[in-house]
């Protein structure tokens, strides 16, 4: 090393040395090695949105979920807003171990990447899933009634397979979408509770007819009961409340049965 460079390297020996010092000092935090984490969630606000970073918005319940823990869950209500707006408008009836755990906006995919955490792994006996006005107004990209189904199809087979009964509600009436005026939606809407009804009796599920007590004449949501077109008020929740609870005590009756026959199938 000529005598020229050897200031300069014992500059940068020294400062390497303060780098040091202060390091052992106040230690930077660690850099996680790769994006999945133990608690992905932590830090993130439970009601704000990334979809660039959590698509399916996993973090919405997953603090909810955990202050569950030992706890009893009878029923587990899945869906988009008007799941959602169903605990604002009509608190009383999420209680006595039924949860609700609505997401405004969700598509059936969403739904589906949310499904273990959201219902599965809160060990309910019945799931109650009201899907498909999003779908239909395509929020989350260029879909087909035949996605739809898959995704409803893999959410049964999840359930099925966990002991859980589950309610299909239908779709509920919607003749326009305000943020979506480009389409007609009532059709595709009545078309998709003909096959939710027929699948769900092919598959001994329940299924909960909304549509048929809160639409008009032409598959329009009645004004009285959904101001906007889609969202039910108290008064729209009221009429749903009766139908829901029937489809409870049905699928609560249907997970005893279940229960009963593998009790008495283990014992053989």
């Amino acid at each position: 090393m000529t005598t020229r460079l050897l200031p300069i390297a014992m500059a940068l020996a020294a400062m390497t040395a303060a780098s040091a010092a202060r390091a052992g000092q106040d230690p930077a935090p660690p850099i996680p090695e790769t994006a999945m984490l133990d608690d992905p969630c932590a830090g993130r606000a439970a009601t704000v949105y990334s979809p660039g970073t959590d698509w399916a918005w996993l973090c919405r319940y997953q603090a909810a979920n955990r202050a569950l823990a030992g706890q009893a869950v009878d029923v587990v209500l899945i869906g988009d807003s008007i799941t959602e707006g169903w605990a604002n408008q009509d608190p009383g009836f999420f209680e006595g171990g039924i949860v609700g755990r609505g997401i405004s906006g969700q598509t059936s995919p969403q739904l589906l990447v949310r499904f273990w955490q959201d219902v599965i792994a809160l060990r309910p006996k019945v799931v109650h899933l009201m899907i498909g006005t999003n779908d239909i107004a395509g929020n989350t990209g260029p879909t087909s009634p035949e996605a739809y189904k898959n995704a409803i199809r893999a959410m049964v087979t999840l359930a099925k397979a966990n002991h859980i009964v589950v309610i299909l509600g239908s779709i509920p009436p919607a003749d326009r979408f305000s943020w979506a005026p480009q389409h007609k939606p009532a059709p595709t809407v009545a078309a998709l509770n003909l096959w939710l009804k027929d699948y769900a009796a092919a598959e001994g599920l329940v299924y909960a007819d909304y549509h048929g007590a809160l639409a008009g004449p032409s598959g329009e949501f009645l004004p009285a009961l959904a101001p906007d077109g889609v969202h039910p008020n108290k008064a729209g929740y009221a009429e749903m409340r009766p139908i829901a609870e029937k489809a409870i005590a049905e699928a609560q009756a249907l997970a005893k049965q279940h229960h009963h026959r593998r009790h008495r199938h283990g014992s053989e």
